[in-house]
């Protein structure tokens, strides 16, 4: 697994059986600065691999860009400052546009550090949390089957290679909402990251927006997941665990459906239920 993961030694503690020392596999935690023509962007948190599709899922988030043709290429930096004397770390990516794409403003460009858990922590305000998306998702005809949507927390976690080995990690996978192929999964310590990969994906194979797509996440569904998935023009976000009422707020207000809880044969629908097709009428 190289970077994804480390090995570390671990006292297992047993009731009743003898303590033993034993190496441990755990997923992989480091920083990773986003550039964007050199000037330093965001840093956040996250599992090393597919770091060109975070940072570019991170840009489509922030408003920066809204379509793969935005993105022109991406370049890992060696070691602190410009000179690479300390040797390629692979946690510096500097990022490069297109001519015709407007570079982040200094003065308002978010210039935050996130934890694994939360992508919002450096924001100064809550007013800078709201972005405008360029991809409606009010109108998106997408339909799903209530039978098909229940089987996706399942096969995400079945193709969760490294959260197998460490049982660390969080993931998001897209699925295609008619036909409920699996189009592509990515897993990071961060539920955020996690989400810009996938998102990523999108824009390097130039399939924004994802109009009739599902995006699967495997625990709770934030304000932020919710955004993530309007700016990339996802019309359903379903999650394994609850929903925030900011969530739901911005679920409706975007006409994005919003499924939580979705376990074994059932779910609750925040929003746009409309978009969940059942064999039982469902009341009004």
């Amino acid at each position: 697994m190289g970077r994804l993961t480390a090995r570390k030694p671990v006292v297992k503690i047993t009731i009743g059986a003898q303590s033993r020392r034993r190496p441990d596999t755990l997923a992989v935690e480091e920083p990773l600065e986003i550039r964007v023509a050199g000037e330093p962007m965001a840093i956040t948190m996250r599992t090393p691999g597919h770091d060109v599709e975070l940072a570019a899922g991170f840009l489509v988030s922030e408003g920066v860009i809204a379509q793969g043709a935005q993105f022109q290429t991406a370049i890992h930096c060696g070691g602190p400052g410009t000179g690479g004397t300390d040797g390629n770390t692979y946690n510096i990516l500097d990022v490069t546009l297109a001519p015709d794409v407007a570079l982040p403003d200094p003065d308002l460009a978010r210039r935050f550090y996130t934890t694994s858990s939360c992508g919002l922590c450096g924001t100064a305000s809550i007013d800078a949390v709201e972005k405008t998306s360029s991809h409606a998702v009010a109108d998106d005809g997408a339909s799903v089957d209530s039978a098909a949507l229940v089987t996706f927390p399942d096969r995400l976690r079945e193709h969760q290679d490294v959260f197998e080995k460490t049982g660390g990690l969080h993931a998001a996978a897209l699925f295609d909402a008619e036909t409920s192929d699996l189009l592509v999964l990515r897993e990071d310590v961060g539920r955020h990251n996690a989400v810009d990969k996938v998102v990523g994906w999108a824009v390097l194979a130039d399939r924004l927006p994802l109009r009739g797509t599902v995006l699967q996440v495997s625990g709770r569904a934030s304000f932020e997941l919710v955004q993530k998935a309007v700016m990339a023009g996802i019309p359903i976000l379903s999650a394994v665990s609850a929903p925030s009422s900011l969530a739901v707020d911005l679920a409706e207000a975007s006409g994005l459906t919003l499924a939580g809880f979705v376990r074994g044969t059932s779910m609750n629908l925040y929003s746009r239920p409309d978009r969940v097709r059942v064999d039982i009428a469902m009341p009004a």
